[in-house]
Protein backbone atom coordinates (compact mmCIF):
# COMPACT_ATOMS: atom_id res chain seq x y z
CA UNK A 1 0.00 0.00 0.00
CA UNK A 2 2.93 2.13 0.95
CA UNK A 3 4.66 1.81 -2.57
CA UNK A 4 1.49 2.56 -4.51
CA UNK A 5 0.59 5.43 -2.90
CA UNK A 6 4.05 6.74 -3.66
CA UNK A 7 4.05 5.36 -7.35
CA UNK A 8 0.73 6.80 -7.77
CA UNK A 9 1.82 10.40 -6.96
CA UNK A 10 4.57 10.05 -9.22
CA UNK A 11 2.94 8.60 -12.20
CA UNK A 12 -0.29 10.79 -11.55
CA UNK A 13 0.11 14.38 -11.02
CA UNK A 14 -2.98 16.08 -9.62
CA UNK A 15 -4.18 18.62 -12.54
CA UNK A 16 -4.63 22.09 -11.15
CA UNK A 17 -8.37 23.58 -11.54
CA UNK A 18 -6.69 26.78 -12.25
CA UNK A 19 -4.04 28.20 -14.74
CA UNK A 20 -3.04 30.92 -11.63
CA UNK A 21 0.36 32.04 -11.62
CA UNK A 22 2.03 31.86 -7.67
CA UNK A 23 1.63 35.14 -6.59
CA UNK A 24 -2.20 34.86 -7.05
CA UNK A 25 -2.22 31.60 -5.79
CA UNK A 26 0.15 33.13 -2.56
CA UNK A 27 -2.80 35.88 -2.21
CA UNK A 28 -5.77 33.38 -2.67
CA UNK A 29 -4.26 30.70 -0.11
CA UNK A 30 -3.39 33.99 2.85
CA UNK A 31 -7.27 35.03 1.69
CA UNK A 32 -8.84 32.05 2.06
CA UNK A 33 -7.29 31.31 5.81
CA UNK A 34 -7.84 35.14 6.57
CA UNK A 35 -11.94 34.63 5.77
CA UNK A 36 -11.68 31.74 7.70
CA UNK A 37 -10.86 33.31 10.63
CA UNK A 38 -12.73 36.23 10.62
CA UNK A 39 -15.63 34.63 9.97
CA UNK A 40 -15.36 32.21 13.38
CA UNK A 41 -13.18 34.51 15.62
CA UNK A 42 -15.48 38.09 14.57
CA UNK A 43 -19.01 36.86 13.62
CA UNK A 44 -18.84 33.87 15.45
CA UNK A 45 -20.02 31.92 12.55
CA UNK A 46 -20.21 27.78 12.78
CA UNK A 47 -16.64 25.95 11.68
CA UNK A 48 -18.13 24.51 9.35
CA UNK A 49 -19.88 26.97 7.68
CA UNK A 50 -16.80 29.16 7.58
CA UNK A 51 -14.56 25.90 5.91
CA UNK A 52 -16.80 26.14 3.65
CA UNK A 53 -17.01 29.85 2.68
CA UNK A 54 -13.48 29.76 3.04
CA UNK A 55 -12.88 27.31 0.60
CA UNK A 56 -15.32 28.55 -1.96
CA UNK A 57 -12.94 31.98 -1.62
CA UNK A 58 -9.90 30.52 -1.90
CA UNK A 59 -10.88 28.72 -5.33
CA UNK A 60 -12.59 32.28 -6.35
CA UNK A 61 -9.09 34.26 -5.39
CA UNK A 62 -7.65 31.54 -6.98
CA UNK A 63 -9.43 32.05 -10.61
CA UNK A 64 -10.81 28.39 -10.59
CA UNK A 65 -14.39 27.67 -11.94
CA UNK A 66 -16.67 27.65 -9.13
CA UNK A 67 -18.10 24.32 -10.50
CA UNK A 68 -14.96 22.78 -10.08
CA UNK A 69 -14.18 24.30 -6.60
CA UNK A 70 -17.60 22.84 -5.16
CA UNK A 71 -16.81 19.68 -6.99
CA UNK A 72 -13.26 19.88 -5.35
CA UNK A 73 -14.88 20.65 -1.81
CA UNK A 74 -17.19 18.30 -1.52
CA UNK A 75 -14.70 15.27 -2.95
CA UNK A 76 -12.39 16.59 0.15
CA UNK A 77 -15.33 16.81 2.83
CA UNK A 78 -16.09 13.36 1.57
CA UNK A 79 -12.93 11.70 1.35
CA UNK A 80 -11.86 13.20 4.72
CA UNK A 81 -15.54 11.68 6.03
CA UNK A 82 -14.72 8.60 4.38
CA UNK A 83 -11.32 7.90 6.26
CA UNK A 84 -12.44 8.72 9.53
CA UNK A 85 -16.01 8.99 10.17
CA UNK A 86 -16.94 5.83 10.55
CA UNK A 87 -13.51 5.56 12.86
CA UNK A 88 -14.82 8.59 14.75
CA UNK A 89 -18.52 7.02 15.17
CA UNK A 90 -16.82 3.30 16.33
CA UNK A 91 -14.51 5.51 19.40
CA UNK A 92 -17.68 7.37 20.12
CA UNK A 93 -19.70 4.27 20.54
CA UNK A 94 -16.96 2.16 22.58
CA UNK A 95 -16.47 5.62 24.97
CA UNK A 96 -19.97 5.32 25.44
CA UNK A 97 -19.57 1.54 26.28
CA UNK A 98 -16.64 2.45 28.68
CA UNK A 99 -18.66 5.45 30.50
CA UNK A 100 -21.71 3.53 31.17
CA UNK A 101 -20.84 0.14 32.15
CA UNK A 102 -18.23 1.99 34.48
CA UNK A 103 -15.27 0.21 32.08
CA UNK A 104 -13.71 3.70 32.29
CA UNK A 105 -14.26 4.81 35.68
CA UNK A 106 -11.94 1.44 36.50
CA UNK A 107 -9.37 2.77 34.10
CA UNK A 108 -9.55 6.55 35.29
CA UNK A 109 -9.29 5.26 39.37
CA UNK A 110 -6.64 2.57 38.42
CA UNK A 111 -4.28 5.41 36.88
CA UNK A 112 -5.09 8.11 39.22
CA UNK A 113 -4.16 5.65 42.51
CA UNK A 114 -1.24 4.63 40.88
CA UNK A 115 0.25 8.25 39.35
CA UNK A 116 0.72 11.21 41.48
CA UNK A 117 0.04 14.62 40.72
CA UNK A 118 3.47 14.93 39.33
CA UNK A 119 3.78 12.07 37.43
CA UNK A 120 0.40 12.13 35.51
CA UNK A 121 1.29 14.22 32.16
CA UNK A 122 4.44 11.79 32.32
CA UNK A 123 1.93 8.36 32.34
CA UNK A 124 -0.14 9.97 29.89
CA UNK A 125 2.45 10.65 27.27
CA UNK A 126 3.41 7.09 28.04
CA UNK A 127 0.54 5.88 27.02
CA UNK A 128 -0.25 7.95 23.99
CA UNK A 129 3.10 6.78 22.97
CA UNK A 130 2.49 3.13 22.90
CA UNK A 131 -1.11 3.37 21.42
CA UNK A 132 0.05 5.51 18.53
CA UNK A 133 2.61 4.15 17.51
CA UNK A 134 0.41 2.00 14.88
CA UNK A 135 -2.56 4.44 14.52
CA UNK A 136 -3.40 7.63 12.46
CA UNK A 137 -3.53 10.31 14.55
CA UNK A 138 -7.30 10.25 14.58
CA UNK A 139 -7.54 7.17 15.43
CA UNK A 140 -5.68 7.82 18.85
CA UNK A 141 -7.41 10.81 19.48
CA UNK A 142 -10.47 9.12 19.54
CA UNK A 143 -9.24 6.39 21.70
CA UNK A 144 -7.41 8.71 24.36
CA UNK A 145 -9.12 12.14 24.57
CA UNK A 146 -12.58 10.28 27.06
CA UNK A 147 -9.79 9.00 29.03
CA UNK A 148 -7.93 12.73 28.91
CA UNK A 149 -10.86 14.38 29.83
CA UNK A 150 -12.09 12.08 32.29
CA UNK A 151 -8.52 11.94 34.57
CA UNK A 152 -8.79 15.69 34.30
CA UNK A 153 -12.08 16.41 35.77
CA UNK A 154 -11.72 13.92 38.20
CA UNK A 155 -8.22 14.34 39.30
CA UNK A 156 -9.01 17.79 39.15
CA UNK A 157 -6.07 18.38 37.04
CA UNK A 158 -5.74 21.32 34.02
CA UNK A 159 -6.98 19.97 30.67
CA UNK A 160 -4.21 21.25 29.13
CA UNK A 161 -1.09 20.10 31.29
CA UNK A 162 -2.67 16.57 30.82
CA UNK A 163 -4.07 16.89 27.21
CA UNK A 164 -1.39 18.60 25.73
CA UNK A 165 1.55 15.16 26.84
CA UNK A 166 -1.14 12.63 25.60
CA UNK A 167 -1.46 15.13 22.18
CA UNK A 168 2.58 15.36 22.15
CA UNK A 169 2.69 11.65 22.53
CA UNK A 170 -0.03 10.84 19.43
CA UNK A 171 2.12 13.72 17.13
CA UNK A 172 5.42 12.18 17.67
CA UNK A 173 4.43 8.43 16.83
CA UNK A 174 3.04 9.74 13.17
CA UNK A 175 5.62 11.96 12.07
CA UNK A 176 8.66 10.48 13.04
CA UNK A 177 8.78 6.41 14.32
CA UNK A 178 7.75 3.35 11.78
CA UNK A 179 6.34 1.51 11.59
CA UNK A 180 3.55 4.64 11.12
CA UNK A 181 2.31 5.04 7.68
CA UNK A 182 3.58 8.47 7.28
CA UNK A 183 7.44 7.58 7.93
CA UNK A 184 7.09 4.37 5.72
CA UNK A 185 6.01 6.20 3.03
CA UNK A 186 9.52 8.41 2.75
CA UNK A 187 11.19 5.12 3.83
CA UNK A 188 10.14 3.43 1.10
CA UNK A 189 10.44 6.85 -1.15
CA UNK A 190 14.12 7.54 -0.17
CA UNK A 191 15.16 3.76 0.00
CA UNK A 192 15.77 4.20 3.18
CA UNK A 193 16.63 1.07 5.65
CA UNK A 194 13.74 0.54 8.18
CA UNK A 195 15.55 -0.64 11.40
CA UNK A 196 18.30 2.36 11.43
CA UNK A 197 15.28 4.79 10.79
CA UNK A 198 13.26 3.35 13.57
CA UNK A 199 16.46 3.33 15.79
CA UNK A 200 16.91 6.85 15.20
CA UNK A 201 13.44 7.53 14.97
CA UNK A 202 12.92 6.78 18.66
CA UNK A 203 16.12 8.08 19.84
CA UNK A 204 14.71 11.96 18.18
CA UNK A 205 11.18 10.71 19.44
CA UNK A 206 12.19 10.54 23.18
CA UNK A 207 13.69 14.42 24.27
CA UNK A 208 11.03 15.19 21.34
CA UNK A 209 8.20 14.09 23.36
CA UNK A 210 9.50 14.93 26.55
CA UNK A 211 10.03 18.90 25.76
CA UNK A 212 7.08 18.93 24.03
CA UNK A 213 4.59 17.69 26.25
CA UNK A 214 5.27 17.32 29.81
CA UNK A 215 7.37 20.34 29.90
CA UNK A 216 5.28 22.07 27.56
CA UNK A 217 2.12 21.67 29.25
CA UNK A 218 3.12 23.61 32.04
CA UNK A 219 2.70 26.86 30.19
CA UNK A 220 0.27 25.89 28.14
CA UNK A 221 -1.56 25.02 31.41
CA UNK A 222 -1.02 28.83 32.24
CA UNK A 223 -1.61 30.38 29.26
CA UNK A 224 -5.37 28.61 28.50
CA UNK A 225 -7.05 27.26 31.85
CA UNK A 226 -9.88 25.76 30.62
CA UNK A 227 -12.20 22.65 32.19
CA UNK A 228 -12.95 19.73 30.29
CA UNK A 229 -16.12 20.23 28.06
CA UNK A 230 -18.91 18.73 30.12
CA UNK A 231 -20.45 17.39 26.73
CA UNK A 232 -17.71 15.65 25.94
CA UNK A 233 -17.28 13.59 29.20
CA UNK A 234 -18.91 10.39 29.53
CA UNK A 235 -20.46 10.63 33.14
CA UNK A 236 -19.42 7.91 35.94
CA UNK A 237 -21.46 5.05 35.67
CA UNK A 238 -24.87 4.95 37.26
CA UNK A 239 -24.31 4.13 41.21
CA UNK A 240 -27.28 1.75 40.57
CA UNK A 241 -24.72 -0.55 38.89
CA UNK A 242 -23.79 -3.90 41.11
CA UNK A 243 -20.10 -4.03 39.33
CA UNK A 244 -18.15 -3.04 37.15
CA UNK A 245 -16.02 -4.31 34.40
CA UNK A 246 -12.05 -5.53 35.83
CA UNK A 247 -9.29 -3.21 34.60
CA UNK A 248 -7.74 -6.17 32.57
CA UNK A 249 -10.44 -6.78 30.65
CA UNK A 250 -11.31 -2.87 29.79
CA UNK A 251 -7.82 -2.22 28.98
CA UNK A 252 -8.18 -5.28 26.76
CA UNK A 253 -11.24 -4.18 25.17
CA UNK A 254 -9.04 -0.68 24.52
CA UNK A 255 -5.77 -1.84 23.70
CA UNK A 256 -7.93 -4.50 21.00
CA UNK A 257 -7.29 -1.97 17.66
CA UNK A 258 -3.56 -1.17 18.85
CA UNK A 259 -2.92 -5.05 18.69
CA UNK A 260 -4.48 -5.71 15.93
CA UNK A 261 -3.23 -2.89 14.12
CA UNK A 262 0.25 -3.08 15.12
CA UNK A 263 0.14 -6.76 14.09
CA UNK A 264 -0.66 -5.74 10.92
CA UNK A 265 2.30 -3.12 10.77
CA UNK A 266 4.66 -5.76 11.88
CA UNK A 267 3.46 -8.89 9.19
CA UNK A 268 3.44 -6.42 6.03
CA UNK A 269 7.33 -5.36 7.36
CA UNK A 270 8.07 -9.20 7.76
CA UNK A 271 6.53 -10.91 4.90
CA UNK A 272 5.85 -7.76 2.23
CA UNK A 273 4.12 -9.64 -0.03
CA UNK A 274 1.09 -8.44 -0.65
CA UNK A 275 0.00 -11.94 -2.29
CA UNK A 276 0.47 -13.64 0.43
CA UNK A 277 -2.52 -15.06 2.54
CA UNK A 278 -1.79 -14.74 5.65
CA UNK A 279 -0.24 -10.48 5.40
CA UNK A 280 -3.76 -10.25 3.59
CA UNK A 281 -5.41 -11.51 6.62
CA UNK A 282 -3.97 -8.93 8.93
CA UNK A 283 -4.31 -6.40 5.91
CA UNK A 284 -8.37 -6.91 6.72
CA UNK A 285 -8.13 -7.28 10.30
CA UNK A 286 -5.79 -4.49 11.04
CA UNK A 287 -7.62 -2.38 9.17
CA UNK A 288 -8.88 0.62 11.51
CA UNK A 289 -12.43 -0.08 11.13
CA UNK A 290 -12.21 -3.61 11.53
CA UNK A 291 -9.92 -3.53 14.42
CA UNK A 292 -12.20 -0.60 16.26
CA UNK A 293 -15.16 -2.93 14.89
CA UNK A 294 -13.61 -5.69 16.53
CA UNK A 295 -13.25 -3.97 19.68
CA UNK A 296 -16.68 -2.15 20.03
CA UNK A 297 -18.10 -5.97 19.53
CA UNK A 298 -15.89 -7.40 22.45
CA UNK A 299 -17.10 -4.35 24.36
CA UNK A 300 -20.23 -6.32 24.39
CA UNK A 301 -19.32 -9.05 26.35
CA UNK A 302 -16.22 -7.45 28.33
CA UNK A 303 -17.82 -4.16 29.28
CA UNK A 304 -21.75 -4.28 28.79
CA UNK A 305 -22.82 -7.94 29.76
CA UNK A 306 -20.25 -7.78 33.37
CA UNK A 307 -22.22 -4.16 34.21
CA UNK A 308 -25.61 -6.47 33.77
CA UNK A 309 -26.87 -4.50 30.20
CA UNK A 310 -29.91 -6.24 28.65
CA UNK A 311 -30.22 -6.25 24.53
CA UNK A 312 -32.55 -3.47 24.41
CA UNK A 313 -30.55 -1.14 26.65
CA UNK A 314 -27.36 -1.94 23.85
CA UNK A 315 -29.16 -0.62 21.44
CA UNK A 316 -30.19 2.81 22.96
CA UNK A 317 -26.32 3.27 24.38
CA UNK A 318 -25.51 2.93 20.68
CA UNK A 319 -27.80 5.70 19.32
CA UNK A 320 -26.39 7.98 22.73
CA UNK A 321 -22.85 7.58 21.91
CA UNK A 322 -23.46 9.09 18.31
CA UNK A 323 -25.73 11.61 18.99
CA UNK A 324 -22.56 14.48 20.25
CA UNK A 325 -20.23 13.64 17.37
CA UNK A 326 -22.55 15.24 14.78
CA UNK A 327 -21.04 18.32 14.59
CA UNK A 328 -17.26 16.81 14.88
CA UNK A 329 -17.83 14.94 11.88
CA UNK A 330 -19.16 17.81 9.94
CA UNK A 331 -16.22 20.18 11.23
CA UNK A 332 -13.31 17.77 10.34
CA UNK A 333 -15.25 16.81 7.03
CA UNK A 334 -15.18 20.40 5.63
CA UNK A 335 -11.38 21.19 7.28
CA UNK A 336 -10.89 18.23 4.68
CA UNK A 337 -12.81 20.39 2.10
CA UNK A 338 -10.60 22.94 2.31
CA UNK A 339 -6.92 21.04 2.32
CA UNK A 340 -8.70 19.45 -0.94
CA UNK A 341 -9.43 22.92 -2.65
CA UNK A 342 -5.60 24.05 -1.54
CA UNK A 343 -4.12 21.20 -3.20
CA UNK A 344 -6.61 21.03 -6.37
CA UNK A 345 -5.56 24.68 -7.30
CA UNK A 346 -1.62 23.78 -7.46
CA UNK A 347 -0.75 25.29 -4.20
CA UNK A 348 1.56 21.71 -3.06
CA UNK A 349 2.79 22.03 -7.07
CA UNK A 350 3.90 25.44 -6.10
CA UNK A 351 5.67 25.19 -3.68
CA UNK A 352 7.22 22.10 -4.54
CA UNK A 353 8.23 24.71 -7.85
CA UNK A 354 9.86 27.38 -6.12
CA UNK A 355 11.86 24.89 -3.58
CA UNK A 356 13.69 23.37 -6.31
CA UNK A 357 15.95 26.16 -6.73
CA UNK A 358 16.99 26.47 -3.26
CA UNK A 359 21.03 25.94 -2.65
CA UNK A 360 20.65 24.34 0.95
CA UNK A 361 22.24 21.50 2.74
CA UNK A 362 19.91 18.31 2.20
CA UNK A 363 18.33 17.58 5.80
CA UNK A 364 17.34 21.37 6.13
CA UNK A 365 15.81 21.58 2.25
CA UNK A 366 13.99 18.44 3.08
CA UNK A 367 12.64 20.00 6.65
CA UNK A 368 11.62 23.37 4.64
CA UNK A 369 10.02 21.90 1.62
CA UNK A 370 8.05 19.54 4.03
CA UNK A 371 6.88 23.17 6.36
CA UNK A 372 6.10 24.85 3.12
CA UNK A 373 3.46 22.38 1.99
CA UNK A 374 2.41 21.02 5.48
CA UNK A 375 1.75 25.20 5.93
CA UNK A 376 -0.54 25.15 2.65
CA UNK A 377 -2.10 22.33 2.28
CA UNK A 378 -2.74 21.16 6.13
CA UNK A 379 -1.76 17.64 5.74
CA UNK A 380 1.22 16.05 7.06
CA UNK A 381 0.76 13.16 5.22
CA UNK A 382 0.96 15.39 1.37
CA UNK A 383 4.06 17.06 3.01
CA UNK A 384 5.35 13.62 3.81
CA UNK A 385 5.23 12.08 0.65
CA UNK A 386 5.80 15.30 -1.50
CA UNK A 387 9.01 16.38 0.56
CA UNK A 388 9.86 12.78 -0.15
CA UNK A 389 9.23 12.54 -3.55
CA UNK A 390 10.97 15.98 -4.28
CA UNK A 391 14.35 15.31 -2.09
CA UNK A 392 14.64 11.18 -3.50
CA UNK A 393 17.78 12.11 -5.57
CA UNK A 394 19.21 13.52 -2.79
CA UNK A 395 19.36 10.31 -1.32
CA UNK A 396 21.76 8.65 -3.79
CA UNK A 397 24.81 8.16 -2.78
CA UNK A 398 24.14 9.15 1.29
CA UNK A 399 25.02 6.23 3.70
CA UNK A 400 22.68 4.19 5.36
CA UNK A 401 22.40 6.29 8.52
CA UNK A 402 22.26 9.76 5.91
CA UNK A 403 19.22 8.78 4.49
CA UNK A 404 17.59 7.43 7.66
CA UNK A 405 18.10 11.07 9.00
CA UNK A 406 16.97 12.29 5.78
CA UNK A 407 13.22 10.54 6.10
CA UNK A 408 13.23 11.95 9.70
CA UNK A 409 13.86 15.26 8.82
CA UNK A 410 11.15 14.95 6.25
CA UNK A 411 8.95 13.69 9.08
CA UNK A 412 9.56 16.43 11.43
CA UNK A 413 8.88 18.95 8.67
CA UNK A 414 5.26 17.60 8.07
CA UNK A 415 4.59 18.59 11.85
CA UNK A 416 5.14 21.93 11.63
CA UNK A 417 2.03 24.63 12.88
CA UNK A 418 -1.36 23.28 12.35
CA UNK A 419 -3.77 25.65 11.97
CA UNK A 420 -7.45 26.02 9.99
CA UNK A 421 -6.57 23.77 7.11
CA UNK A 422 -5.35 21.22 8.99
CA UNK A 423 -8.61 18.17 10.15
CA UNK A 424 -6.54 17.28 13.35
CA UNK A 425 -7.17 21.28 13.96
CA UNK A 426 -10.65 20.96 14.38
CA UNK A 427 -10.47 17.59 16.16
CA UNK A 428 -8.67 18.90 18.97
CA UNK A 429 -10.65 22.23 19.25
CA UNK A 430 -14.13 20.63 19.35
CA UNK A 431 -13.20 17.36 21.57
CA UNK A 432 -11.43 20.15 24.09
CA UNK A 433 -13.97 22.92 23.75
CA UNK A 434 -11.67 25.91 22.94
CA UNK A 435 -11.84 28.57 20.55
CA UNK A 436 -9.62 28.83 17.50
CA UNK A 437 -7.01 31.23 19.16
CA UNK A 438 -6.90 28.59 22.55
CA UNK A 439 -6.43 25.91 19.85
CA UNK A 440 -3.42 27.93 17.83
CA UNK A 441 -1.85 28.65 21.77
CA UNK A 442 -2.15 25.02 23.13
CA UNK A 443 -1.90 22.62 20.00
CA UNK A 444 -0.73 24.19 16.91
CA UNK A 445 2.58 25.75 19.68
CA UNK A 446 2.74 22.01 20.37
CA UNK A 447 3.22 20.56 16.58
CA UNK A 448 5.82 23.82 15.90
CA UNK A 449 7.88 22.57 18.93
CA UNK A 450 7.92 18.96 17.88
CA UNK A 451 8.57 19.93 14.39
CA UNK A 452 11.48 22.57 15.45
CA UNK A 453 13.12 20.29 18.61
CA UNK A 454 12.83 17.06 16.34
CA UNK A 455 14.38 18.60 13.29
CA UNK A 456 17.45 20.55 15.37
CA UNK A 457 17.70 16.76 16.76
CA UNK A 458 18.38 15.22 13.36
CA UNK A 459 20.98 17.90 12.06
CA UNK A 460 22.62 17.47 15.66
CA UNK A 461 22.98 13.59 15.03
CA UNK A 462 23.77 13.82 11.65
CA UNK A 463 27.37 15.67 13.08
CA UNK A 464 27.98 12.31 14.04
CA UNK A 465 26.63 9.64 11.12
Amino acid sequence: MTRLSVEMLAADPVEPITSAGHAQLGIAVLAGIAVIVVLITKFKLHAFLALTIGSLALGAFAGAPLDKVITTFTTGLGSTVAGVGVLIALGAILGKMLADSGGADEIVDTILAKASGRSMPWAMVLIASVIGLPLFFEVGVVLLIPVVLMVAKRGNYSLMRIGIPALAGLSVMHGLVPPHPGPLVAIDALKADLGVTLALGVLVAIPTVIIAGPLFSRYAARWVDVPAPDRMIPQRASEELQKRPGFGATLLTIMLPVILMLSKALVDIVIDDPENTTQRVFDVVGSPLIALLASVLLGIFTLLRPAGFAKERVSGLVEKGLAPIAGILLIVGAGGGFKQTLIDTGVGQMILDISKDWSIPALLLAWLIAVAIRLATGSATVATVSAAGLVAPLAVGMSTGETALLVLAIGAGSLFFSHVNDAGFWLVKEYFGLTVGQTIKTWSVMETIISVVAGALVLLLSLFI
